[in-house]
């Protein structure tokens, strides 16, 4: 059986960006469940600044094409998916809030994968 074993090739940055892709998510998660933080600005300003993070630093070249799928289908599906279940089960607006964070961290991690992405394509030509 195959050990999967951290090799020393990992870079600061990608470990970096990994942690904040772990620490971005379990915020929104975290802070979706509070009403509280709901459009509060630091709330935003943080997932954006981790989201922003991850985008420059956790997703290479190689993994921009299946990152960018993800993030599309994923915002285009969550917001329809709250309204859905709010729709029919009341007591779930948490499930919303939870989706609206994690959408507002992945959106500039998407915009920055997509910006890699054209400028990849432009230089290829």
């Amino acid at each position: 059986m195959a050990k999967n074993i951290q090799t020393s090739s990992t870079s600061t940055s990608e470990r970096i960006g990994g942690w904040a892709f772990i620490i971005g998510a379990l915020i929104a998660v975290i802070l979706g469940v509070l009403p509280s933080t709901t459009s509060q600005p630091w709330v935003i300003g943080l997932l954006l600044a981790l989201g922003v993070v991850v985008g420059l630093l956790n997703i290479s070249d190689k993994e921009i094409v299946a990152f960018l799928v993800a993030c599309v289908a994923f915002l285009v599906a969550a917001p329809v998916f709250a309204i859905a279940v709010g729709s029919v089960v009341s007591g779930f607006g948490w499930l919303g809030q939870i989706l609206g964070h994690l959408s507002i961290f992945v959106l500039p991690a998407a915009l920055i994968a997509s910006i890699k992405a054209i400028v990849a394509l432009a230089a290829s030509r």
